[in-house]
Parts: structure tokens; sequence; C-alpha cells
């Protein structure tokens, strides 16, 4: 239930995808709330397909948002969202929050494809995806961040992914742009003066006995194995559309 924060919205959406024994999946838990509305949309396939819709203008400053998503045992879920999250300053200058918390059990696939982050000038955002992954479960999971809008300069934002697989550390960073992160944010060694970051994270069980080899995606993109069954596509850009049009050929080879 959405409730009033001191200086700002704290709401909760939730999700749960289940086998509806006929080969595909079923979502008996749907709940919206506050600026996350959810909406089933066509899916593919196995998979059920839940589109996040922004209900209003978040998040703001002062704001405490999460999804929760579950995906149980041989279900097949892909999530996605309608715009782009738009990261604003409120009012008293609060940071915001926005927590993700995704699951999937044994045989489930996740597919977590939203679309970008962006951080408009003014902003503070702290945003972090945990998941929790079987040790025969899939994931293909998107980040991407835009620091500012068009022509202003980026607010604060810091992001933290962290993924477990069968309850052992499979990834975990953190990244921090704008005022406030640590100096050399914006160097050659990190943006090096480009203004969208992003990453795809695939884990396949197969991975364990035959991974992709390390290999350069073009000037600013580079895919890495891991040290399990997964490999991660970190790339920047000069915009959003350069962005994704890396991240989407990575998509189509891995996803």
């Amino acid at each position: 239930m959405t409730a009033l924060a001191p200086a700002g919205v704290a709401a909760t959406a939730r999700i749960t995808a289940v086998p509806d024994g006929l080969g595909g999946t079923r979502l008996p838990v749907l709940e919206s709330d506050g600026p996350l509305a959810l909406r089933r949309t066509r899916g593919a396939g196995a998979y059920a397909r839940v589109t996040v819709v922004g209900a209003m203008s978040a998040p703001l400053g002062g704001d405490r948002l999460a999804i929760e998503a579950g995906v149980r045992d041989g279900a097949a879920l892909t999530v996605d969202s309608a715009a782009a999250t738009v990261a604003l300053p409120g009012r008293g200058g609060r940071p915001a929050r926005y927590d993700v918390r995704l699951t999937a059990g044994a045989g489930a696939c996740l597919r977590w494809l939203p679309e970008p982050l962006i951080s408009a000038r003014g902003s503070d955002l702290r945003m972090t995806t945990r998941v929790e992954l079987a040790a025969c479960a899939r994931l293909v999971l998107r980040e991407e961040q835009v620091l500012g809008r068009y022509g202003e300069e980026t607010g604060t934002l810091t992001t933290r992914l962290t993924v477990h697989r069968a309850g052992r550390p499979l990834l975990d960073q953190e990244l921090a742009y704008g005022p406030g992160a640590p100096g050399g944010w914006d160097g050659a060694a990190v943006l090096g003066g480009n203004r969208a970051a992003g990453q795809l994270l695939v884990v396949r069980p197969e991975f364990e006995h035959s991974p992709p080899e390390t290999a350069l995606l073009g000037d600013n993109a580079v895919l890495t194995p891991l040290a399990g069954p997964a490999v991660l596509v970190t790339a920047v850009a000069a915009d959003a559309l350069g962005l994704r049009r890396v991240l989407d050929r990575a998509l189509r080879t891995f996803g």
C-alpha cells in the first residue's frame, strides 16, 4: 500500500510468476502501488510479460520505491517498461531510493529489460538491484543510465547491482556519477566524456562448461565472462540510442 514518507512517497509493487501447468506462466500476484503501475502485456512462448507503466512523475527526491519480482520453479517472466524512468529533484533536497528485488527458482527464466534511467539535473537517486538465482535458473538483465536530459548536466546517481547464484556471490558492483561522486567518474578511465552507460548480464547454466571468451564489442564496449555461468557486457556511449544499439547486439547473441 502506498504511504506518504516524511518527504515523498513510499510504494512497493509486486509480481509473482508460476507455471500454469500447460507450458506457460500465470501471474497470481500482480500488485501495482503508487507511481508503479504494472500491466500484463502480450508475452511470447512460455514467458508471461509485465510492463511497468509510470502512473506519475517519480522517483522524486524523498521517494522510497521498490519492485519485487519472484519467478517460481519452472516459470518464465519478462519485465519491461513503457518509458524511461526519470529521477527528478524533490523538495528539501533529500535523496530518493529505488530498490529492485528479483528471485528466480529452479529451472526458472527471468528477463529484466526496463527502459533507461535518466538522472535529471538536481536529482539524487540511490538505486539497488538484488538478484537471487537458483543454480539452474536463467537470467537476462539490462541496466542503462543516461546522465542528464538533453543539454543539461547530470544529477547524482548511485547504483548497486548484487547477484547471488545458489547462495554464492556472482556479481557485486557499485557505480556513482555526478556531484558528490568520487573524482574521476567522468574521466578517461570511466566515462571518457560519454553520457550513457549500461550493462547486460546473462546467466545461463551452459556457460559453466563453455563460456564465451572476453571480447571487445566496438570501441566502447567489452564482453567479460564472470567466475560462474555468466557473461557481463559493459558499454558507454554518447547517448541512449548508441548505448541501446550495442546492448541489443549483445542481447541478440547471448540473450
